[in-house]
């Protein structure tokens, strides 16, 4: 800890980077936040900043306004203390022991086998560091630290409303400097379930394991554009053609970890007949060959191999059932739905095949549905449990959070724009994000609440080798102190 601590620390600004591996010390999966927050509430009792755990078990820190600001109306600086945790295969790293490996290369700050939870620790540490400040004018402050953002948003969705003092609030969980960010992207779940009907492997059957890998994976929002490919989808495709072709017996298929990251790696254990194993290479290659060139801007790398699996024979899913699952996986929606008519180049509904797990007979996957528009999202949610019925598997919805609708007219907008542009010489783009923050739950609890979102440059959230840039962070502290100067004039700002 001490020397992650130190290397990140070295960073400017220092005051930003020193929380920043304090995050990256203490391990923070969604709903194992607890040993974080018992940190940060120690660490705000040493310094007089009072703290509350709400019955969600979200953190809020408060800070009274500067001497002579306090007419000014209170900011909410407003992050969430989990990260989502994917590794490289191969990786051993324990997301609820270790800490995550950060390193410095080529001015980012990189995990390189591992999340680095940047997404959305850089927004924790820069508002912690906005209350650790001790030069730096601003209203009454409050930060709200939210749990299990990523599996669920049960933190903001558990706000008791009124908890909020504050009138304006300031969301520090995108990803893209030189944007603000005025609205975003609403969610619901989609679980499908089955209890397969199975039967012994036939003898002189062979087990294979069939692994697909090296894709690049990455958010099921802010990436589902870029038509990465889906690790579960490839899977199911070369499987379906298998079967076609050949008496293979399905016995177990896993793929992805996390329904909001597109799965980078799949797997499934198959028996097939002894005599065709023989030629199972050159199967393999084509696929893979094909698989290459239909990636080639997207996945150069990704990876198909078999190798001859050396558990005992035991039973597989009856032939109909594996037609039924397989054709599912292969056929249900996955990738864009839809794109903005307001907003051109943004993804307005997508859905993105999570986790899949057949194991024992089991059978569940769950895919994240994402709209701009939250009647959408019901619709392809209900067309993709409908897919599922049709091939006589039980599906439900789960988990919905309402979008952040924009308000182009926001009095924090106009003037986080005026202080932008003379900070930058330039004005920021507006934007809306097609990923699931916050702001729509928060909105929904404290209707009162002006908010807007803004953040550094991050790349690869949700996937192995994501980096933050050093320069970006920098930016990023100098507008919000900025920001906060300005807010805590009293006077309030025009919005033309």
């Amino acid at each position: 800890m001490s020397l992650l601590r130190m290397s990140l620390s070295q960073l400017q600004p220092a005051i930003v980077w020193s929380h920043f591996a304090t995050l990256c010390a203490i391990p923070r999966s969604s709903c194992h936040e607890a040993a974080l927050r018992d940190h940060l509430v120690a660490w705000a009792a040493a310094r007089g900043i009072a703290h509350e755990i709400d019955t969600a078990g979200n953190l809020i820190l408060r800070k009274p306004a500067t001497p002579g600001c306090e007419a000014a109306p209170g900011v909410i600086l407003q992050g969430h203390l989990d990260m989502v945790c994917q590794a490289n295969a191969g990786t051993v790293h324990d997301f609820e022991q270790d800490p995550i490996a950060a390193v410095v290369r080529d001015g980012w700050v990189v995990a390189e086998q591992t999340t680095l939870g940047a997404d959305n620790g850089i927004g924790v540490a820069l508002a912690l560091a906005a209350l650790e400040a001790q030069d730096l004018a601003h209203p009454a402050l409050e930060v709200l630290l939210t749990v299990n953002e990523e599996s669920g948003m049960d933190g903001a969705r558990g706000l008791v409303p009124g908890t909020l003092r504050g009138t304006r609030l300031i969301n520090l969980d995108t990803e893209e400097w030189g944007h603000f960010y005025l609205g975003c992207a609403g969610g619901v779940d989609v679980e499908v379930l089955h209890a397969c009907e199975r039967q012994d492997i036939p003898h002189g059957f062979v087990l294979l394991r069939f692994d697909v890998s090296g894709l690049s994976g990455g958010h099921s929002g802010i990436d589902i554009h870029l038509g990465r490919g889906n690790a579960i989808k490839l899977l199911a495709e070369a499987l379906r053609d298998l079967a076609a072709h050949t008496d293979m017996r399905l016995v177990e298929m896993k793929g992805g970890t996390a329904r909001n990251a597109i799965p980078r790696e799949a797997y499934a254990v198959c028996a097939l007949p002894a005599a065709v194993v023989s030629g199972i290479d050159s199967w393999v290659e084509h696929r893979l060959a094909a698989w290459r060139q239909r990636f080639a801007a997207s996945d150069a790398n990704v990876m198909f191999r078999y190798e001859v699996d050396e558990l005992p024979a035991g039973s597989a899913v009856t032939e109909e059932v594996r037609d039924r699952l397989l054709a599912f996986l292969d056929t249900a929606r996955n990738g864009v739905d839809r794109y903005s008519d307001d907003f051109p180049g943004v993804t307005d509904t997508s859905s993105n095949l999570g986790v899949l797990v057949l194991a024992q007979g089991r059978f569940k996957a769950t895919f994240k549905v994402r709209s701009l528009d939250d009647a959408r999202a019901t619709v392809l949610a209900g067309k993709l449990v409908s897919h599922a019925q049709g091939y006589g598997l039980q599906a439900h919805t789960d988990g919905a959070y309402p979008g952040w609708t924009p308000d182009p007219s926001s009095l924090l907008l106009a003037l986080c724009q005026q202080v932008y542009r003379e900070a930058f010489g330039a004005p920021a783009s507006l934007q809306v994000i097609h990923a699931g923050l916050e702001c729509g739950l928060l909105a929904a609890s404290h209707p009162h609440l002006d908010m807007i979102s803004f953040g550094p440059d991050i790349r690869g959230a949700h996937a192995p080798g994501e980096r933050a840039e050093i320069a970006s962070v920098a930016r990023c502290w100098t507008l919000l102190q900025a920001v906060l100067r300005a807010l805590a004039s009293a006077h309030p700002v025009s919005s033309e």
